[in-house]
Order: C-alpha cells, then structure tokens, then sequence
C-alpha cells in the first residue's frame, strides 16, 4: 500500500465568473473603495479547495477516485482518517473513544490497492478557503457546490495528467447528493464520462429525511422508509418484546410491513377505524419497543429525535442518531427530541485531533493555517436545486430538495455508469431502506436498474466506525472498482 502522499489547493470559482468584468485597480493598495475593499469592487468569488492525493505506481492506468463527506459543512476527514487513507485513527467501536492520545494506525484497508486516492475538502471547509464577494452565496448551496466540485475534478486531471485514467466519485451522507449532481454536471456540460459513482449513506430525495417529518404532513413516506432502522436500533439495544435472533429476517418482515399494512394504514389518515389504529400501534410497539399509549398519541408517526429520546428513557439514556448503537446520557429527560449525536460526541475528537497531527507532522502542511473540520452552513445552505431538463424556477424552492433526476440523468447519458449504494442498518440520519426505495423509483429504464447494486452492513452512518464494517466496504468497493474501470488484469 506504499504510495506518494500529495498536499495541496486548486482555485476553483462560480459558474459565470469569467464572464464577469474585473476591476484592475480593486486589489491594489489604496484602492478600496470603502468597508468592503477588493471584495466589493470585484464581483467574482473564489474558493481554495484543499486536497490531499495518493498515488500509487503502477504496470498501467491506475483509477483515481475523488472522495468527500457531507454536511453540508463538513471536511472530508472522516473519509480520510477513518475508511481509506494509509494512515486511520483507531476508535471504541460502540462507546466514547477516551481522550489523547489516539492510536494512529498503517490502514490495511485502505484504497490504495485498487484506486489512487483524492480526499476533497469542500469550500470553506478544512483548509479550504472562499474568497470575493457574495462568497457564501456562490458556494454555500446546492448548485453552486456542485459546479465547485466538477470544476475542482476537472482541474485535477489537468494538473495530474489523469484525463485517460478510470474515473470515480465516493460521496458519503450529503456527499451523496452532491455525488448526483456533480456526475450529471461532469457527463452533460463537460463530457466526462464516469466508470462509477460510490455512494455511502445515501439521501437523494429530502421529503424521505426522517429528521422532522412532522413539519411536512401529509408526506409519509419517511416514517415507512425510517421503520426498518428503528427496529434495527432497538433490537441492538435488546427493547424488542419478542426474540429475534436473525437481523436481517426481522428487517425483512417490517420492510415488508413498512410497506404494507403501515403504508395504507398512515394512507388512511384520520378515516382510519379505531380498531384497526389499535392493531398498527400494537404492531409498531413490536417492531420498535416503544409503549402503545405512546405511539397513539404520536398518530402512529414518531420522528427520528422523538425514537432517539425514548427508545432508551427507562435508563436516562438518548440513542445516536448518526449509529444507534452509541448512546449517551439525556441532556434533558425531559425533552421531545433528543438533545444531541451520541456518537458524533464519541468520536468528533479524535478525528480533529488525528486530521491536525497527521497533515502537520506526516504531510509537512498546514503549520500556520487553522483547519476547520465542520462549518454551520445547514441552516442558511441554498437547498433550491434546477432539475436537469427543467428551465422554469426550480422546483426546489418550493419542496424538498431532490437529486434523483440528476442521477438517472447520468446514468440515461452514460449506460455504462456503475453505481454502488452502501449503507449501515445503525443509521437514523439517512436510513438504508430510504436508499433503497430511492433506488428503485429512479426515472431510469428498467434494464439500467441493472447497473446498480447495493451493500449493507451491521454498522451506522459511518459504516467504517467498525473495523469488520470496514473491512466490508474496502472489499466491496474494491471489487466494485475492478470490474467496472475496463482495465485488463493484465494492465494492473
């Protein structure tokens, strides 16, 4: 797994920029023109994307993969110090990781034996920076992020003479969605065909989140797509009331009803008799452990923060929401909602701490410079997204933000393009079977379904927080890589 390790930044700038005038004198001194200096005279934002590239010689054209996490707002240390890169910190499996000093280990399962590596940190995010005016407007949205990347990739194989090289995208959580949009972007406006997208944690279509569905009623098809995991976490923490000692045969039986007997129950709404109300509440209390009188009350809709609350409030404890099998004690007992990630507090640490001493003292980078692991970008994130084949306003700005057709578009343009969907039972931030159902309800034909496949694991959101998950993912993936980069054996 011996390779080169290669820090650095590539500008990269808004869709448009270069088509708008420049003002020679902004930047000189002296020239500002009031409070807002060359930002103000010079229209043009600007982004500093951070990357760090592994390389690995070989006997012919090596892959090259572009990975990245989500958020938005996050930098893609979690992908680098966790999953893939040569080097990862070592983490409790299901509990509070103890303070420094962290175990940095050589990664066995790292990615290097099958595709040279690029981990891309999103604008304003690790050490990437964003500059000019109306910064946060051109890059802080989905679009807008977008176009970042797939300038940014371009950019790339330019500088490292990878035009010919077996291409792919790695997007984990909102890196999903950016994933959707950046290979539609690449393939329809640029011509860049992809052997594959890898998707981890999955969330295309945001009307499915099962976050706070209670805000958007009459859409209940999170609660149906979210039930497989609650039953996952509850069996995890042993709050079923009968035996199940198949995972995968008792997440069957409730996607099956999840679809079913649920589905046309919450169809019903308020026609629902009592009788049969009584039944669903009776059948949800089996599959989640939650008490009937509670789940009548909730409508037979419970959200993802009311199950993390409860699930586990006779002990005092919230359930994680990124891995239900961290938890952690209630901030407030006696909250709706649960108050905070469990497992984000379990881990958060050491990942900041490993990503600062690895690029410092390993990669001789960043000595001066403060990296940012995570920014508040969510709330004021532009979600409204132009649909591709749609010239009107988009869609978007009036509902949740779906990135299906970018995907299916993709993969009508390209029907050689590969996808992988990976996903972990644990997870309540982006469920497996929401993936799933995504999945299935692309707008494609019916023989590119083929092209498709999907990977489980007994993990959470960052399925490689288990080392047998990880080991997992790395053969997947590398399989995946090998049979879709058209490259001979020979070759390799």
């Amino acid at each position: 797994l011996l390779g080169v390790g290669v820090a650095g930044t590539l500008i990269v700038h808004p869709k448009g920029w270069d088509d708008v005038p420049r003002d020679s004198n902004a930047e000189k001194p002296g020239s500002a023109g009031g409070d807002d200096g060359a930002e103000g005279r010079n229209p043009t934002a600007e982004a500093s994307m951070f990357y760090v590239a592994y390389f690995r010689s070989g006997g012919g054209p090596r892959p090259v993969t572009f990975f990245y996490n989500g958020g938005p707002g996050s930098s893609t240390m979690w992908l680098h110090m966790g999953a893939f890169g040569p080097r990862r910190i070592v983490t409790a499996t299901d509990a509070h990781t103890p303070a420094a000093p962290y175990p940095r280990v050589n990664n066995s399962f790292s990615l290097l034996d099958a595709t040279d590596l690029v981990f891309i940190d999103a604008p304003g995010t690790g050490f990437s920076r964003i500059a000019g005016k109306d910064k946060e407007k051109a890059f802080f949205g989905v679009d807008g992020d977008a176009y970042a990347f797939a300038e940014f990739i371009s950019e790339f194989l330019s500088k490292y003479a990878r035009w010919n090289s077996p291409k792919y995208l790695f997007g984990e959580s909102y890196g999903t969605p950016r994933s959707a949009v950046v290979v539609n972007q690449l393939e329809a406006d640029r011509s860049i065909d992809l052997n594959g997208v890898i998707l981890l944690s999955q969330i295309l279509n945001f009307d499915l989140s099962p976050d706070r569905p209670t805000g958007n009623p009459g859409i209940d098809l999170p609660y149906q797509t979210v039930l497989p995991s609650y039953a996952a976490a509850a069996w995890y923490h042993r709050k079923l009331p009968a035996e199940h000692p198949s995972l995968d045969a008792l997440l069957k039986e409730v996607e099956q009803f999840a679809m079913g007997e649920y589905a046309r129950a919450l169809a019903a709404g308020s026609e629902l008799p009592a009788s049969e109300r009584a039944a669903i509440a009776e059948k949800l209390h089996q599959y989640t452990g939650l008490p009937v009188d509670y789940i009548l009350k909730a409508d037979l809709r419970i959200d993802g923060g009311e199950f993390r609350q409860n699930l586990q409030s006779d002990g005092g404890m919230t359930t994680g929401r990124l891995d239900s099998r961290f938890s952690g004690p209630d901030i407030d007992p006696l909250s709706q909602r649960a108050d905070y990630d469990p497992q984000s507090a379990a881990l958060s640490s050491a990942y900041v701490s490993a990503l600062n001493d690895y690029v410092r003292r390993e990669l001789h980078y960043g000595d001066d410079r403060i990296f940012k692991p995570r920014i508040q970008t969510f709330r004021t994130w532009n979600f409204a997204h132009q649909q591709p084949g749609h010239s009107e306003p988009p869609l978007s700005a009036r509902q949740g933000t779906n990135v299906m057709p970018d995907l299916a578009n993709a993969m009508k343009l390209n029907p050689n393009l590969k996808v992988q969907l990976n996903a972990g039972y644990f997870d309540l931030a982006t469920p497996f079977y929401q993936g799933v159902y995504e999945m299935h309800h692309l707008p494609i034909p019916q023989r590119l379904q083929a092209n498709i496949e999907y990977c489980f694991y007994e993990s959470g959101h960052m399925v490689y927080a288990k080392d047998a998950s990880l080991r997992q993912l790395h053969d997947n993936v590398a399989d995946f890589i090998r049979r879709t980069s058209n490259v001979t054996e020979q070759a390799r």
